[in-house]
């Protein structure tokens, strides 16, 4: 008796004490209104459309007379409204405690409002208020980069007032990674009422923070012409094109998904469309695909044996078409079945050697050459401001041996040494790599230009190497682009600029030993012809962009990839992203580049 005295007496005090406040004053919160996103023109990417909510009042019964007409005219006056819903929702958040008006309808539109809304406010039974709701005017084309809201869950309202309030949250991309700073700060209005809950005073008021908006790097313009280029060639994959301070131009990942799908709750109809689509429209093969490199790993792993043994770039290899390990009768193949002959760094690049790299790699060893390809950022996170992005893998005897408890062997330091194997990436990661080639320097890729006012800072580190290797890595890879035998030569030499870039091409089935001459890529099943590649920057004497493209099952890098980079090229030289290059000065540059 004494200890439940002292409940009801004391303990209890407090929260009688707030019951009974709330009988006296009523507090209601004012919503923020979610920030926009643009494009670096001001084209807006998602905007919020203006609508109203409708809420009913509360304490009826979910059996009266009274509530079930008021539900029968919403839904006389906006056929889409379903009934039951609207029933099911009213009786769960009904109660003697709550005195609040009971939300059942979340959205409808302006236009579809404005005809009934003199006569709906007439009803005090219906409380009806401005809304807004998340819109994504450009759709696929920009999915996988600004995401989606959608409604918030239990946990999601429980650690996050404003969310709770608001009843949505940035689910993935852009929308999830800036939550805190599109969703704004709630206002609040502070209220005095009778007791029919009728406001007769007010105490206080305080207004929203909201419109904190983003404005990001990319141009709308170019990625919808990119998305178009996959779609009419019936091709699958990603482009990443990139500024070499890390500012993100443009990034597609084909195909993808309508993100308005997601806003108001997706139907289990389009959820499975999506999750059955074997092309994987929902995955965001930016940064979540992962992929071998193929020879596209090759500067990078010139540049690993460089900085792992002295000298060890500076004498040529024989290539004879393939090599052997030991007493092995196993055939490690170069691409070329009839091989390259003599080959220096230069040649290694432009021709794409795989001996090359093959004798090389035994020399230097598998731990060496991962240290240094993790420190140059491949199987690493880039650090670009996306949710949940993938590292990769650059494997060594450690992973090896925790991932499988297996040993490491001499033919897999081989297959690594020209991207294949366990080694994985996603096409982000090659960009920046790629920009690290260009330029000594390793940039933390962003999407966002500015948030709420303020521009983003950007993070580059300088990374040192041997500048003659580095220069015969560009040069050679100059040569891919610009000189007949390049692999690289046919698509891209005669562009208005002059582009640097390697191909590849990553297997994603073995070839049998026994297998003389191998099969073309178009005669292979779709599924199990190769990745390909192009990495590219320009222009060459003076980095400004990085075009990466990946077409997955397209075969041969220059003759699938090339191309579609090629265009990149083009639009952007005519988009004035280029200075215009004198005659004069092109050929001084092409000069420079015969003599070294």
């Amino acid at each position: 008796m004494i200890g439940r005295l002292y409940h009801v007496s004391i303990k209890s005090n407090f929260y009688y004490e707030e019951l009974a406040k709330e009988n006296i004053e009523r507090k209601q919160f004012i919503k923020p209104v979610r920030g926009e996103i643009s494009d670096i023109n001001g084209q807006l990417l998602a905007m919020n459309q203006i609508g109203f909510s409708v809420s009913i009042q509360p304490h009826l019964k979910s059996t009266s007379q009274k509530l079930n007409t008021i539900i029968d005219r919403l839904v006389v006056k906006f056929p889409d409204l379903n009934k039951s819903i609207m029933l099911k929702v009213y009786k769960k958040f009904n109660s003697p405690y709550n005195h609040n008006y009971i939300k059942v309808v979340d959205f409808i539109h302006y236009a579809q409002m404005m005809s009934e809304y003199s006569e709906l406010s007439l009803h005090k039974e219906l409380k009806i208020d401005a809304e807004t709701k998340r819109y994504y005017p450009y759709g696929k084309y920009i999915a996988h980069i600004v995401g989606y809201t959608g409604r918030s869950n239990a946990k999601e309202n429980a650690n996050d007032k404003v969310v709770n309030t608001v009843g949505s949250i940035g689910k993935t991309g852009l929308e999830k990674y800036y939550n805190e700073v599109l969703k704004g700060d709630l206002g609040y209005q502070v209220s005095k009422v009778n007791a029919r809950n009728k406001a007769i005073d007010m105490i206080e008021k305080k207004l929203p923070v909201d419109n904190k908006n983003l404005q990001l790097n990319i141009d709308i313009d170019l990625q919808q012409i990119i998305y178009e280029r996959f779609k009419e060639a019936n091709q699958t994959g990603v482009v990443v094109v990139m500024r070499t301070n890390g500012e993100i131009l443009s990034a597609v990942s084909y195909p993808a998904y309508d993100p308005n799908l997601f806003v108001g709750g997706i139907s289990q109809k389009d959820w499975k469309a999506l999750q059955d689509d074997v092309d994987k429209p929902f995955s965001n093969k930016i940064i979540h695909g992962t992929y071998p490199p193929g020879s596209t790993i090759k500067m990078g792993m010139a540049l690993a044996f460089s900085n792992s043994l002295e000298g060890v770039l500076d004498t040529k290899e024989v290539c004879n078409g393939h090599i052997t390990l030991g007493r092995s009768k196993h055939k490690f193949r170069c691409w070329s079945r009839w091989g390259h002959g003599k080959v220096r760094l230069r040649k290694s690049i432009r021709e794409s050697c795989d001996v090359y790299y093959y004798n090389k790699s035994l020399k230097v060893g598998i731990d060496a050459m991962a240290k240094h390809l993790r420190s140059f950022g491949l199987g690493v996170k880039t650090g670009v401001d996306l949710p949940r992005e993938y590292n990769g893998i650059i494997p060594d005897k450690q992973w090896k041996m925790k991932r499988y408890k297996q040993p490491w062997y001499m033919g897999e330091t081989v297959i690594s040494a020209i991207g294949q194997g366990y080694t994985s990436v996603t096409p982000l990661q090659v960009a920046r790599y790629t920009v690290l080639m260009a330029t000594s320097k390793l940039v933390t890729p962003h999407v966002a230009r500015v948030i709420d006012g303020k521009h983003t800072p950007r993070m580059i580190k300088h990374i040192p190497f041997n500048k003659k290797h580095l220069s015969d890595v560009q040069l050679g890879m100059y040569d891919v682009c610009n000189v007949r035998g390049g692999t690289g030569y046919r698509t891209m030499h005669k562009l208005p600029i002059k582009v640097a870039g390697k191909t590849g091409t990553s297997q994603v089935t073995s070839i049998p030993q026994s297998t003389k001459v191998r099969l073309k890529e178009h005669e292979l099943a779709y599924y199990h012809r190769s990745h390909a590649w192009i990495t590219t920057y320009a222009p060459y004497d003076d980095p400004k962009y990085v075009v990466t493209v990946l077409v997955e099952h397209g075969g041969h890098g220059g003759s699938t990839a090339g191309p579609i980079a090629a265009d990149i090229y083009k639009w952007l030289y005519k988009n004035n992203y280029f200075p215009r290059i004198k005659e004069k000065k092109k050929s001084k540059l092409k000069m420079n580049i015969t003599q070294k």
